[in-house]
């Protein structure tokens, strides 16, 4: 694990990791490898800790000879988290968005790019490999949009380019999206057990034998469903990235499951087919979700391409 980066301004944490100021807020922050290593950014879902990032996986990239970082999105984790702002209403959301209105929220994809620039700055990287899960590659294509300068390449997995024409998700994955928040340890677990299974579709021993584990460190980490209704109303509100991403010439990877339940295939077709650099590679077996099994083959197309 690295230690502090001179020049930074960053307080060390029980754990490991690192708390640095970044675009006027905290970002907790971790990194494995050798800081001498090309960077690699990893950035995480809707209302995921840094730990979604699993230690074992990030580890199994480092060794491929990078400088993998994880880090706690703003409003989740042990980051800043937005109490003071509002907590938007779903629905509304959702309904607004279909018509076509003008969202107001408390912030926006662009804002947590800027965070994950600004974390680069912290760390004195000057540019990074880019990869994003879920929102988290929505947060990515902002990141290249938007700093391409500061972008060695973008790997955007399970993601989609805002264009809400393909977003039709299965039922079961969508009543997992709009769920009852958990207001007890216990509940907490059985929901992400229940919900990591719906984005799995298959039965994977392995990561349900570890499920309880990663849902109760969560929990403990800094459980903030607020900061996840916070995070959709910004994918909502920063509409279709289409038109941008056609500019963009960051080399880029895009990562997609054959059978993803919430963000269809075609949705990462389309972002594959609107980048002019992109490519798009399809792994069979894999919904929403990084499962074990599956780690090897995601490692290597993320290391190839960065390479």
């Amino acid at each position: 694990m690295e230690t502090l980066v001179p020049g930074s301004v960053s307080t060390g944490l029980h754990d490991g990791s690192l708390r640095s100021a970044c675009n006027g807020i905290d970002l907790v922050h971790q990194s494995f490898g050798l800081r001498t290593d090309p960077a690699l950014l990893l950035i995480m879902g809707l209302g995921a800790q840094m730990i979604g990032w699993d230690e074992s996986f990030c580890r199994q990239l480092a060794g491929c000879g990078y400088r993998v970082i994880r880090f706690d999105n703003r409003d989740t984790g042990l980051s800043t988290h937005f109490d003071g702002m509002s907590i938007p209403n779903r629905f509304a959301l959702v309904a607004g968005a279909l018509r076509g209105h003008p969202l107001v929220v408390p912030y926006t994809l662009r804002d947590m790019a800027d965070d994950a620039v600004a974390l680069l700055d912290a760390l004195d990287i000057r540019a990074a490999h880019v990869v994003g899960a879920s929102l988290g590659a929505a947060v990515a294509q902002e990141f290249v949009i938007h700093h391409p300068q500061r972008a060695l390449g973008l790997t955007s997995i399970m993601g989609m380019t805002g264009n809400m024409k393909v977003l039709r998700p299965r039922r079961e994955a969508l009543s997992v999206l709009f769920s009852r928040t958990a207001t007890s340890e216990a509940a907490y677990i059985a929901a992400c057990r229940h919900s990591w299974r719906v984005m799995r579709v298959d039965r994977f021993p392995d990561d349900e034998a570890r499920d309880v584990i990663r849902a109760r460190l969560a929990w403990m980490r800094g459980y903030n469903p607020a900061g996840k209704q916070r995070q959709f109303a910004a994918f909502l509100a920063s509409g279709n990235r289409s038109p941008a991403l056609r500019e963009v010439r960051v080399p880029t990877m895009v990562i997609h499951g054959a059978i993803d339940p919430l963000v269809p295939l075609d949705a990462g077709r389309e972002t594959a087919a609107v980048i002019p650099v992109a490519q798009l590679r399809v792994i069979d077996g894999m919904g929403h979700a990084l499962p074990m099994p599956m780690w090897n083959e995601i490692v290597d197309i993320i290391a190839r391409h960065a390479r």
